[in-house]
């Protein structure tokens, strides 16, 4: 009998605890949302959370308030989230950043534990550019050519442990060549040294290449997607081209502290969901040179773990270590 009663009694006490959590869950959201951008103002992850943020205001009719908290590839605004309440009221813009920074630098959270996806928003092509300068007109010239000389060419990258140095080695190392790293702070420096032609490799944002592409300053010789894209419709892909199998995309996605209600992660992916199928957001991300993103929280968290699996061999493999 005294179990029977303990056993009523302590289900009765965890239908009271859930109760306003489930209360919560649905009338959520009550007042406004954080999303934190673990980067500085101005770049292409803080243009794409400035839209993504503002129809999904309109969509919860609560304001979606964007904080900027840049330093450490990130690793300063992915730690405040990942210390914030559980509760659906702080989420984080992560970016490719969050797969292969646990296999550089030694964080303050566990990238595998501390967060839940909520919704991958978009994924963009890396894009391998050479200086205008160097006589090379495809990829398979620019191979042959590294081959022939192996050590004489440069590539350009925004500093050691960056996602253009990491994009770049698993290049090098696909295609089996010899290529020398150069690092620059920062991934205009580097560009401005390949357009210059002291430098003659560039492996990196899409966002950030195609106006020098456009305008004639850089070659594009491949796409790191599985098919063409739209924005350069005659570039071929990295693999067609002659590195069978490569691919390397630069992707954004939304995510929460773990322990955040599972009502509340379903809500914020079903808006994110018909946020990302608006034609103005579409347009945007193909203005970006990136494929819109969407589905449910489960794929995103998937992809997630492949990537984070895949990086660790790419950071292992180029040996690149912070300075």
């Amino acid at each position: 009998m005294f179990t029977l009663r303990f056993a009523l009694a302590f289900v009765l006490s965890l239908a009271a605890a859930i109760a306003p959590l489930a209360a919560s869950a649905q009338a959520y959201p009550t007042k406004p949302i954080k999303l934190i951008v673990p980067f500085p103002p101005g770049g292409s992850n803080d243009v794409v959370a400035r839209g993504i943020a503002a129809q999904l205001s309109t969509r919860l009719d609560k304001p979606v308030i964007i904080e900027n908290v840049g330093g450490a590839g990130g690793l300063i605004g992915t730690e405040m989230a990942a210390k914030a309440p559980p509760d659906g009221y702080t989420l984080i813009l992560i970016s490719v950043a969050f797969a292969f920074n646990p296999s550089i630098y030694k964080l303050p959270y566990d990238p595998a534990t501390a967060f839940v996806p909520v919704a991958i928003l978009g994924a963009g092509p890396v894009v391998i550019a050479v200086t205008s300068k160097l006589p090379v007109g495809n990829l398979k010239e620019l191979l042959a050519l590294a081959r022939e000389k192996p050590g004489s060419l440069n590539y350009a990258t925004a500093g050691v442990g960056s996602f253009q140095h990491l994009a770049s080695e698993l290049f090098k190392q696909q295609a089996g060549i010899d290529i020398v790293h150069v690092p620059f702070k920062g991934g205009g420096p580097a560009m401005m040294d390949v357009i210059a032609g002291n430098t003659q490799i560039a492996v990196g944002s899409l966002v950030q290449m195609l106006p020098q592409i456009k305008g004639g300053k850089l070659k594009a010789l491949g796409v790191g997607s599985a098919a063409r894209i739209p924005a350069l419709p005659d570039v071929p892909t990295i693999s067609e081209a002659g590195v069978p199998g490569y691919e390397s995309t630069i992707w954004l996605g939304i995510m929460a502290p773990t322990g955040t209600p599972r009502a509340i992660v379903e809500r914020l992916n079903r808006e994110l969901n018909a946020v990302l199928a608006a034609p103005e957001m579409k347009k945007r991300m193909v203005e970006f040179g990136a494929e819109i993103g969407g589905g449910s929280a489960e794929s995103f968290g998937q992809f997630m773990a492949s990537e984070l699996t895949r990086y660790a061999e790419v950071v292992k493999l180029s040996g690149a270590k912070v300075e």
